[in-house]
């Protein structure tokens, strides 16, 4: 039995019963779209399968560095960080090819966490979809660089004068891909084997940086690759003496890392929604409302998009990375870009997002924002001609300069609230203060440099 075969709770045990393992690896993702995970015994693992098994919810009560929370309430010292139970999902079963004969499954939050689960939280937009007799398609595109250090080389080093793996700008670059041809043909052939394929690969404009486009699938499977794309290609790396990051932006010096969303609608019966051959640009009205709700609510979900105080150094002019809320038809400037093409190809590109995103929750913003907009056929504004970067836009359509803006913009937002439940929008923005304010504790070298002799 191939992991892509399994559906159910049976096909799970037997595939663990075929291959003879003792242990299973298990995983969830955190706030931060990191996988938290850890063997388990086989026979705990049927069990599990079963009724669930319990996670110490510590992991939705800390940040990236395993540092507590002091402002949520759905865990803390006031719950004494109990056990969160967590259902495993059979249908989630991927090969770990590094590990010979391993398998991996996922898990989600389920009970009193189910509502802060970031998972979850995509899943309930995704059944809003289905309420409204329509299902989403997505895809995500990241941009990582990759540098010739290993974990205890960069701590050493203090992130300083690290080396990447090729020098200059070299986009589309034929000459780098066959120099480090093994790297490519490895990372390919594990995406493929872990059922998160590539659909293009290549080079970008910087030192070491590549970019993979992942083929399309149903929006949660589309999560779910992306987030595991992240975690593995890092993971590939590191075992090849490497490191790859997935930052916003890890140099002054070179553009920041997308990580732009691909996303299209289709009906009840399969049909795409957003083309229409006899309307301009061929957009139906559909796709034109989608795209008017994720345009007036991108300043209130920025957070769930930016998650990170990096992810603001990459928002600046020049830099190919959008600066407010606005929209074109194949314009790369804007911050979504509607792509026209076939029936099927038609669809949306989020491009505010960064390699940096949760893809759960990335996603659920950008779908959910959407269907708000179908819901209320909400217009949106005239697309954007030319340069964006060289537009005046009002108001409405700036957006936050700042995590701790953008968190509190979500936390005010009604249109979020309904969208996603007031326990994950307070979580979550309550999560995103955090991380600014541990930022603010630090003396950065530029403060050093600027105020330490002059001021």
């Amino acid at each position: 039995m191939q992991p892509s075969q399994v559906k159910t709770k049976a096909d799970a045990r037997k595939i663990v019963e075929e291959r003879e393992l003792e242990y299973v690896k298990v995983g969830v993702f955190d706030v931060d779209g990191i996988l938290r995970g850890k063997y388990i015994h086989r026979d705990k693992f049927f069990s599990a399968l079963e009724g669930g098994f319990g996670f110490c919810d510590v992991v939705l009560g800390w940040d990236s560095s395993d540092q507590l929370y002091d402002n949520v309430k759905v865990t803390g010292w006031h719950t004494g960080y109990g056990d969160a139970w967590v259902r495993v999902l059979p249908e989630s079963c991927r090969a770990l090819p590094l590990e010979e004969n391993m398998l991996l499954f996922l898990g989600e939050f389920e009970g009193r966490t189910e509502s802060v689960c970031p998972r979850a939280v995509l899943r309930r937009v995704l059944d809003r979809a289905k309420d409204m007799g329509l299902a989403a398609t997505a895809a995500c595109e990241f941009e990582f660089f990759l540098f010739d250090e290993t974990p205890d080389s960069v701590r050493e080093k203090h992130y300083r004068n690290l080396k990447n793996i090729s020098p200059g700008f070299f986009g589309y670059s034929m000459l780098r891909n066959s120099v480090y041809a093994e790297f490519y043909e490895d990372l390919l052939r594990l995406c493929t084997e872990m059922d998160f394929p590539i659909e293009g690969l290549h080079t970008e404009t910087g030192p070491g940086v590549l970019e993979a486009a992942l083929v399309h699938a149903d929006a949660l499977s589309a999560a779910d690759r992306a987030a595991l794309f992240k975690t593995y290609t890092k993971v590939l790396a590191q075992r090849n003496g490497w490191m790859a990051t997935f930052m916003a932006k890890w140099s002054a010096d070179w553009p920041g890392q997308s990580g732009h969303i691909h996303i299209s609608l289709s009906g009840a019966g399969g049909e795409p929604v957003f083309h229409d051959p006899n309307a301009e640009h061929g957009m139906s009205d559909t796709m034109r409302h989608f795209i008017g709700g994720q345009q007036a609510l991108m300043p209130e979900v920025l957070a769930m998009i930016a998650p990170t105080v990096n992810s603001y150094t990459r928002l600046i002019p020049g830099f190919w990375a959008p600066t407010s809320a606005s929209w074109g038809v194949e314009n790369r400037t804007c911050a979504l870009r509607a792509i026209p093409g076939k029936p099927k190809s038609q669809r949306v590109e989020y491009r505010i997002a960064a390699a940096d995103i949760n893809p759960h929750i990335a996603l659920a913003a950008a779908i959910g924002t959407g269907l708000w907009g179908i819901e209320n056929r909400i217009e949106p504004s005239s697309p954007v001609v030319g340069n964006a970067y060289d537009q005046k836009f009002p108001r409405k359509q700036q957006l936050p300069g700042s995590l701790m803006e953008a968190a509190a913009r979500l936390a005010g937002s009604k249109p979020a609230r309904a969208l996603f439940g007031d326990d994950f929008v307070e979580h979550y923005a309550a999560t995103r203060e955090w991380e600014e304010r541990e930022f603010r504790k630090h003396i950065t070298d530029w403060e050093m440099n600027r105020y330490f002799e002059i001021i």
